[in-house]
């Protein structure tokens, strides 16, 4: 068995552009999952038939997988007319997933805020709407922070699954070199080498955000 590494480096700035696209998709999943998510906590936290709504989407989203909601948008939804390109599906699509999980995450994060700084909030006559907004969503966002993290991380990898919507992402991206190169395990290493690259710095990051959010408020 002849293996050769060195190829990597003909292809590295194909690579590279498949990982660039990699990272746009799970940030612009992960923004769009974070307006999802927070929307549909406070649906859920609400006391009006809006919370039934936000429960269902929680419990279709989380129930089903990624993949089947990716071949739903990209595939499904031109039956009924609705065309959509594979980099909005791809972005639709995880924004749409983590969307579920970040709604949980949000709403655990305000249920640990104290019910009495709301009363005191009112009290000063700020209203629901500034009392969340200027108040509660700051440190619940704090505390969810940890989460929304990890969830980050999890659109990262997950982003992968775009390949099979026509997506020219890293994976897919390492599957057509390795298919024209016939050097599979070359370049499968590789694009296992940029995930662990691209995890890692997002996770020192992270960590070093939450330092010094921590440090903030002690």
């Amino acid at each position: 068995m002849d293996l050769d590494f060195s190829i990597i480096f003909k292809y590295l700035p194909i690579l590279l552009q498949g990982a660039g696209l990699t990272i746009e998709l799970a940030v612009m999943g992960i923004i769009f999952g974070i307006a999802i998510g927070l929307v549909a906590a406070l649906m859920r936290l609400s006391h009006t038939p809006l919370r039934y709504i936000a429960h269902f989407y929680i419990w279709l989203i989380r129930g089903t997988p990624l993949l089947v909601q990716l071949f739903l948008i990209y595939f499904g939804l031109p039956q009924v007319g609705i065309e959509i390109s594979a980099f909005a599906s791809s972005v639709l699509g995880l924004g749409i997933n983590s969307g579920a999980y970040l709604a949980e995450v949000f709403r655990g994060g305000i249920e640990a805020i104290p019910e009495g700084q709301t009363e005191a909030s009112l009290s000063l006559g700020m209203g629901k709407f500034l009392t969340m907004r200027r108040i509660i969503l700051p440190q619940a966002l704090r505390i969810a922070l940890p989460s929304l993290s990890n969830q980050f991380i999890i659109s990262l990898k997950d982003s992968s699954l775009c390949s099979v919507i026509t997506m020219a992402e890293l994976l897919q991206t390492s599957q057509r070199l390795a298919s024209t190169t016939f050097a599979s395990l070359e370049f499968y290493t590789a694009a296992a080498a940029f995930y662990l690259l691209m995890t890692t710095v997002l996770t020192a990051g992270l960590h070093s955000l939450e330092w010094r959010l921590s440090k903030e408020t002690r």
